[in-house]
This record gives C-alpha cells, structure tokens and sequence, in this order.
C-alpha cells in the first residue's frame, strides 16, 4: 500500500505503508479520527495517510451507514434512507445494543438519514466528513447516547453532510 505524504519541504512523496503503520492507525484510530475531523491533513504523516485510506473506504463508509440506519429504525419513525449504490445493500436493520437518546435521533432523523445516504455514494469522498461520522457514532458522552451531553445533534449531522459534499 502506497500513499502520498509531505516531506519536509512542503512537496508530497509516495511512501509505502507497511502492516505495522496500518496496525498504529488501527490501535490509535479515535485519537486520529479527531485530528483528521479536525481538518488535518491525512498526508501529515503514514498513520493519518492509512487511517484516512481504512475511513474512506467503501465497505467502512457503509458500516457508518448502516450504523445510521439502525440508530434510526430504533426510533420508530418512517424516515428514507436514500439507497446506496446499486449492487450495494446496507445489510439488515438490527436493534442497536446501547441505550440511545431517541428523541434527540428522532428530531435529527432527517438530517441523519440524509448523512447516511452521502456516505454509501459511489466515489471518493473527503475524509474530515467520515471521520465526523465515526467519532460521532463511537463518542459514548457525545448526544446520541447521553441525555447530559449539550452538542447539538442536527448541527454535527449538518457539519458532516457538508463536509462530506465538499
């Protein structure tokens, strides 16, 4: 695995990516998800490069998805899901297995279902708007699981949806 890197002349290199690197990105994979919804450049060094290349991917980008989609079947509401690309499925709709705060899910259902659909969309896409996804959904004090926590739902599915659009 190959990926593009700057040097310290602000010029980007191809580096190869060995499993040991792609290991680190794994095992430190929510302090870099934070960095890279931040807005840091996945080319700032070989763990960021593997970790955004794993978020960006096709099959992790519709693991978020159905993720979304299980969250908002939970709340019972009727809301669409736009399709992900044909041939693709979001695989089946099982309960979640945490306490989640429905009606905050409920009120952003839209917007979430919306976010759900941009991600299972053919082609690239940038890695800041995933990497929100992914700390939102693995975050256990964010807003979808604690009544305590103040973020506001709709406003950080709104952030990731346009950051995604980018």
């Amino acid at each position: 695995m190959y990926v593009l890197l700057d040097d310290d002349e602000g010029r980007l290199t191809l580096q190869r990516i060995g499993p040991w690197t792609r290991m680190l990105a794994r095992v430190r994979g929510s302090r870099l998800d934070r960095e890279l919804a931040a807005g840091t450049s996945p080319e700032a060094n070989a763990s960021l490069a593997a970790r955004a290349m794993r978020l960006t991917s096709i099959e992790f980008r519709r693991d978020l998805a159905a993720s979304l989609q299980r969250m908002l079947a939970a709340t019972g509401e009727r809301v669409r899901v736009p399709s992900p690309a044909a041939g693709s499925s979001l695989g089946a709709t099982r309960p979640p297995h945490v306490p989640l705060r429905l009606m905050r899910i409920s009120r952003s259902a839209p917007l979430l279902a919306d976010l759900a659909g941009r991600l299972v969309e053919p082609g690239p896409v940038p890695v800041q708007g995933v990497a929100m996804v992914s700390r939102l959904l693995a975050d256990g004090t964010g807003p979808l699981y604690r009544e305590a926590c103040r973020d506001d739902l709709g406003a950080i599915a709104e952030r990731a949806t346009h950051a995604l659009a980018r």
